[in-house]
């Protein structure tokens, strides 16, 4: 079930004279007045009776004299939908903004009290009515506070404070789930042990935005920033980094006034501070307060080219959805039943025993209603949602935006958990472990990454963007060359690989792949945006390319996310031949691994590797490297950034030559590529020396 609500002025105001715009902005401490209070953030239920920093709930009431809307930011871990829609109806009671143009967002910050319940922990019962009353409170002091704004956005790239926390497991390192099963091929943090591991499981997003208002003569009222990255907590009641920023950026931009600085929390399900692609000894470990002066070093640069807007429109939709929980089946439902019974009266002890309560839990309840909503404040969108989303659903959401800067705000209206990608439900993980923490339907995130998107398009009254990167130098080097199909893999999502060329032969990915993570830096295949690249978790990228025959020729990019001796073979590259075996037509390319040839080149056709031969190299892990197959007729040359590295005789007929062609594995799936692939072109032709140096240095 879905149903929007779409104020009458969002449907007017292209066509209306643009009243004043007024926008106002209030800090209220919502502190525990109580101690000890109980605190979200961890597994197990803990009471904190010390208050290290105060925490704030900070809000901006803005219209433009036809809509009035809201935006909150609380000091919070999360508060779930009931007690915001509790707080919604107070505060529009109070003010006459109505409830469905009221946003309110949780920092998630991991060292707050608890106004709802999540694995371990419930709610604190003498907090939550105190937080609803401060709420209201803040929205109403910001909507009191209201003159004359005017309004502009800035952005600036802080990929320094930002990484994935989110990493993909080995094949032979998987690893337990509370339930006792096998099942975790990706999880938080197993990126800190660089043997267990292959990769990053997604992209992350750098994008520090920031919305500034202020007076018509240009005191600053509030700004509001915008950031990825998951916490940075404390031990004892505090507001975590998001305050310290907050508060930077009052005493640095106005440092005698009453401006409000707000940190709304970006799409961080995924993403944490500490890089794990460097290593431990070299990984910055800054304090709490140097990540937060050294992030409100990047905004204050980016705020000081701000330019703005006199008269902006405002807008606000919001769309309700049921989503339904992933209950468990009868026999886990039995299990819980046995563990709870077991615990009788008592608090939850082990991971084990949180995740047992969980699945009695999310049975009683079987569904539960999301909100979604979209903003508009001139050229500026703001997409919601309710969940710890992971960045490339931010990404999404962005890239689709009709209108000009649009940031995403997650944890707001709502803490429906976790909603990784569809495709990497199937990797197991604590992200994905079912729980109200994570506990949503599989298709959870393109339903609501897709209403996100609706919703910018009504506020906007336009289109969403039809999302392509560009072709760089390098890209335009491979299509002069007239490949017979060019697969420049930038996918959000799959199962379709586009052909870049003119020829229309789309290629598909198997199940089990990471979308959108970095590609090659070597060469600009992208002109000013980021390369991006699939990240293969043992799957492979198929097509059907008839007329190759036996002289053609494959240009693609790969990063090796295996050790070379991980496996008896690294894993395969390239293969021709019937899908699910071997035939005497196919051929193979691949690195080698611990049964010989470690980290090679390696070559074989037919039905078996005794004809195998190996290059000269040995390919180092994590690294771009540039490889071109030439088949012209039975002569076989592999090229490794522009050197010859292997040569050799192969006999095919070119009427027997197989259609099938398969990137990122082996016709027979034997160890299929762990790692990424990108910028693939086929060539109906064998390319000259002096064609292949073009690919190389375009």
């Amino acid at each position: 079930m879905m149903r929007f609500i779409l104020p009458l002025s969002v449907l007017l105001f292209a066509t209306s004279i643009h009243a004043e715009f007024k926008a106002g902005a209030a800090v209220v401490d919502i502190s525990p007045p109580k101690l000890p209070v109980l605190v979200n953030g961890g597994m197990l239920s803990r009471y904190v009776d010390k208050i290290t920093s105060r925490v704030h709930a900070r809000a901006i009431v803005a219209t433009d004299g036809k809509t009035e809307l809201a935006i909150v930011v609380a000091d919070s871990c999360m508060m779930s939908r009931e007690v915001l829609d509790d707080a919604k109806k107070m505060a529009a009671a109070k003010t006459g903004i109505p409830a469905e143009r009221l946003l309110i967002s949780a920092t998630h910050a991991h060292s707050v009290p608890a106004s709802m319940g999540c694995l371990g922990t419930d709610p604190d019962p003498s907090y939550v009515p105190f937080l609803k009353e401060k709420l209201v409170e803040a929205i109403a002091a910001a909507q009191a506070a209201m003159v004359p704004a005017r309004i502009g956005f800035a952005k600036a790239n802080a990929a320094e404070f930002t990484a994935l926390r989110q990493w993909i497991r080995r094949p032979d390192r998987v690893v337990e789930d509370p339930f006792g099963n096998k099942s975790v091929r990706a999880n938080m943090h197993a990126g800190r042990n660089w043997d267990d591991v292959t990769g990053e499981s997604g992209p992350e997003d750098p994008d520090l935005s920031l919305i500034s208002i202020q007076t018509k003569d240009g005191k600053p009222l509030a700004v509001l920033a915008n950031f990825s990255m998951h916490y940075f907590g404390d031990k004892d009641i505090g507001a975590d980094y998001f305050g310290l920023f907050s508060d930077g950026l009052q005493k640095r931009i106005d440092p005698e006034g009453k401006m409000v600085g707000l940190m709304s929390h970006g799409c961080s399900g995924d993403i944490y501070r500490t890089d794990y692609t460097i290593p431990e000894k070299d990984r910055p470990k800054p304090t709490m307060d140097e990540y937060a002066n050294g992030l409100l070093d990047i905004a204050m640069k980016a705020y000081a080219g701000i330019k703005y807007e006199e008269n902006p429109t405002v807008a606000m939709t919001e769309t309700r959805m049921t989503l339904k929980y992933r209950t468990p089946d009868k026999q886990r439902l039995e299990w819980a039943q046995r563990v709870m019974a077991e615990m009788g009266d008592r608090l939850a002890k082990t991971q084990t025993e949180v995740y047992a309560r969980e699945q009695i839990l999310l049975n009683e309840r079987q569904q539960t209603e999301i909100v979604v909503q979209g903003v508009r404040l001139g050229d500026i969108g703001i997409a919601t949602t309710p969940n710890e989303t992971y960045a490339i659903t931010g990404l999404k959401i962005k890239a689709a935006s009709p209108l000009p800067h649009t940031m995403v705000i997650e944890l707001a209206n709502g803490g429906d958990g976790y909603i990784p990608p569809p495709e990497m439900h199937a990797w197991g993980g604590y992200n994905t472990w079912a729980a109200r923490s994570a506990g949503l339907e599989v298709n959870a995130e393109p339903k609501i990454a897709g209403a996100a998107i609706a919703a910018l398009e009504r506020v906007a009254e336009k289109p969403r963007k039809e999302w392509k990167l560009g072709n760089g130098a390098a890209a335009k080097a491979v299509l002069a060359l007239k490949p017979a199909a060019y697969w420049r893999l930038n996918e959000f999502t799959g199962p379709v690989a586009a052909d870049a060329s003119p020829h229309g032969h789309d290629a598909v990915y198997e199940r089990d792949v990471a979308y959108y993570l970095e590609g090659p830096k070597s060469a600009s295949f992208c002109a000013d945006e980021v390369n991006r690249a699939p990240h293969l978790v043992g799957a492979r990228i198929r097509s059907r390319l008839a007329g190759l025959g036996s002289q053609y020729s494959v240009s693609l990019w790969f990063w090796n996310g295996m050790p070379n001796d991980g496996r008896e073979t690294s894993g395969w590259l390239f293969s021709r031949g019937q899908d699910h075996g071997l035939s005497v037509m196919g051929e193979h390319l691949g690195i080698g691994g611990k049964s010989g040839h470690t980290g090679k080149l390696i070559f074989f056709s037919g039905t078996n590797d005794k004809n195998l031969v190996a290059g000269k190299s040995e390919i180092p892990r994590w690294q771009w490297q540039h490889l071109v197959v030439v088949r012209d007729k039975n002569q076989v040359r592999a090229y490794l950034n522009g050197t010859l590295e292997l040569e050799t005789e192969s006999v095919m007929a070119a009427a027997r030559a197989p259609l099938e062609c398969f990137f990122g594995g082996r016709s027979d799936n034997d160890s299929n590529w762990e790692g990424r692939l990108d910028e693939i072109a086929v060539f109906d032709r064998a390319l000259k020396a002096e064609e292949i140096a073009k690919l190389e240095a375009p």
